[in-house]
C-alpha cells in the first residue's frame, strides 16, 4: 500500500499543498510515497507577460490565503524575458529520484517550490535547480546536473508526465492511494491535512 502523490513545482497549489503533504506523511510514517510529476507548463515556449504575471499573482493570493505560506511576488514582477516552462524543475525532481531513491523526495520537491515561490531563483536554469537538489541531497552540484541533462532522465521526466495522464490526472495536485488493486482517490485538489488524514482513513478502510 502506498501514497501517489501527482504534481508539479511550479505549480502554485501545489506549492501550497506541500505543507500539508509534510504534515500527513508525518502521521503515518510507515505509508510509502511515490511522486508523479505532471508538467503542467511543459515544453512552454511563450514568454511570460505582465498580464500572466498577474493572472498567476491571482492564483499565488488564493493559495496565501488558504495555506499560509509565503510568495515573493516582487521577484516574478521584476523578472524578464521568462518563459514558464515547468519541464526543468519536474525533472530535477526525477533527477533527484535516480541519485538518491530512499531519499526524502518530497523535501526535494519542497526545497524546488521554496526556491521559486519564495527565494525568487528562476527554476527554469539546471545550474540553479541542480544546486537546491544537491543541497538537499548533501551531492556534488555537477554530479546532479549531469544526471539532469542526461538522456535517461530526460525520457524518465516524460515517463512521468504520461504516467500521470494515464492515471486520468487533469489536474494538480492529486493524491491516490494504491492498496495493491485499486487506486482511490485521497484528493483531487489542494485540502489541509485534516481532511487529507479522514480521507486517507476512509480509503485504506475501503
Amino acid at each position: 500500500m502506498k501514497l501517489l502523490y501527482v504534481g508539479d513545482p511550479m505549480c502554485s497549489w501545489c506549492y501550497g499543498f506541500g505543507k500539508e503533504m509534510t504534515a500527513l506523511m508525518a502521521m503515518h510514517p510507515g505509508l510509502a510515497l511515490d511522486i508523479i510529476v505532471g508538467g503542467v507548463r511543459a515544453g512552454a515556449t511563450d514568454v511570460l507577460d505582465q498580464a500572466g504575471k498577474a493572472f498567476r499573482l491571482g492564483h499565488w493570493d488564493r493559495v496565501a490565503a488558504q495555506s499560509g505560506l509565503p510568495f515573493n511576488r516582487a521577484a516574478l514582477m521584476a523578472r524578464e524575458h521568462f518563459v514558464y516552462d515547468t519541464e526543468p524543475v519536474c525533472r530535477a525532481v526525477v533527477a533527484a529520484r535516480k541519485l538518491a531513491a530512499s531519499a526524502d523526495l518530497l523535501a526535494v520537491f519542497r526545497a524546488l517550490q521554496h526556491a521559486f515561490y519564495v527565494d525568487g531563483r528562476d527554476t527554469t536554469d539546471g545550474k540553479r535547480l541542480s544546486a537546491v537538489v544537491a543541497q538537499q541531497l548533501q551531492l556534488d552540484v555537477a554530479v546532479v546536473l549531469r544526471t539532469w541533462q542526461d538522456s535517461d532522465t530526460i525520457a524518465a521526466t516524460r515517463a512521468d508526465f504520461a504516467r500521470a495522464r494515464a492515471l486520468g490526472v487533469r489536474s494538480f495536485p492529486a493524491l491516490l492511494l494504491d492498496n495493491g488493486v485499486d487506486l482511490i482517490e485521497v484528493s483531487g485538489g489542494y485540502a489541509p491535512v485534516q481532511q487529507l488524514s479522514q480521507r486517507l482513513h476512509q480509503a485504506i478502510a475501503a
